[in-house]
């Protein structure tokens, strides 16, 4: 079975650091990648308003770089990557960044996205970290997010931070379970808290749910673990770098867990000050 899986990029170094894990990480699958890039006019100094009233030729003055860079992008990937299982296509869009990534979802039936999480400099750079957060809470796609710098290897120690508030269902299972075996990695769940307390019955349920499921699917080893702190970021933090871990898999159906995690309440923007990627399961 073919995976599709969506790449945004805005050509930055962090933007091809994704593509590069992205692809190394699914060295063994069969993949279509998409290599979309969403023209915002956030550069044009005349605005999307105008330039919807723009002449074709002007518009195509406009258009022309991005996709001249698109081609070169695709030129770079032929010459550092040579996987017969695997093959890319570009896609160029005008208008607003969710709006064309629920699109490309729709229509290409993506299983997957891949960004990273910082553009270039300037205005670029603030849009962009905030169109990660966008992608994570407001688009129902399984999403890996790749932190600035991280460098590929096959991730052996794979952390799963929850409070077991919610009951997993058969797909986010099974999303956990294929991540498992791209990753080959030993699973670590942890229960974070931010005082000790007893688990309710309900989150005892969960917990042995999700456990059994594990036991049986995954050949790796998994291992539970309870940590309490009054920062639940702070907790996961000492966790991931105490424990050498690879990634993170969170469920964007606990939006209030992974907020704590990995969003600032104030500014919204990600402040999870990590090196490790993370990926974010929906329904």
């Amino acid at each position: 079975m073919t995976k599709n899986i969506l790449i945004p990029t805005d050509f930055s170094e962090n933007a091809w650091n994704a593509i590069k894990y992205g692809v190394q990480l699914h060295e063994s699958a069969k993949c279509n990648f998409y290599l979309l890039h969403v023209s915002d006019f956030i550069d044009s100094p005349m605005g999307t308003d105008s330039f919807a009233n723009l002449k074709n030729s002007q518009t195509t003055e406009l258009v022309a770089p991005a996709k001249k860079q698109l081609t070169s992008l695709q030129h770079k990937i032929d010459k550092t990557f040579t996987n017969e299982n695997h093959n890319f296509f570009n896609v160029y869009e005008n208008g607003f960044f969710l709006e064309s990534i629920k699109k490309n979802i729709e229509e290409k039936k993506i299983d997957l996205i891949i960004m990273g999480t910082k553009g270039v400099t300037g205005l670029r750079k603030r849009i962009l970290g905030s169109n990660s957060g966008d992608v994570i809470t407001k688009v129902k796609c399984n999403t890996l997010i790749i932190p600035k710098g991280v460098l590929f290897s096959v991730p052996q120690e794979v952390a799963f931070p929850t409070d077991f508030n919610i009951f997993y269902t058969h797909n986010i299972l099974e999303a956990v379970s294929e991540m498992l075996k791209l990753c080959e990695g030993n699973i670590r769940v942890m229960n974070v808290s931010k005082i000790e307390r007893e688990l309710s019955d309900t989150q005892k349920r969960n917990r042995e749910y999700f456990y059994d499921y594990l036991n049986e699917t995954n050949s790796k080893s998994s291992s539970f673990h309870t940590i309490t702190n009054k920062s639940v970021n702070a907790a996961i933090q000492c966790f991931v770098e105490s424990r050498d871990i690879d990634m993170i898999i969170m469920v964007a159906k606990n939006l209030n867990f992974i907020q704590q995690i990995l969003f600032d309440s104030l500014v919204e923007k990600i402040s999870f000050h990590t090196t490790v990627p993370f990926f974010v399961i929906h329904e």
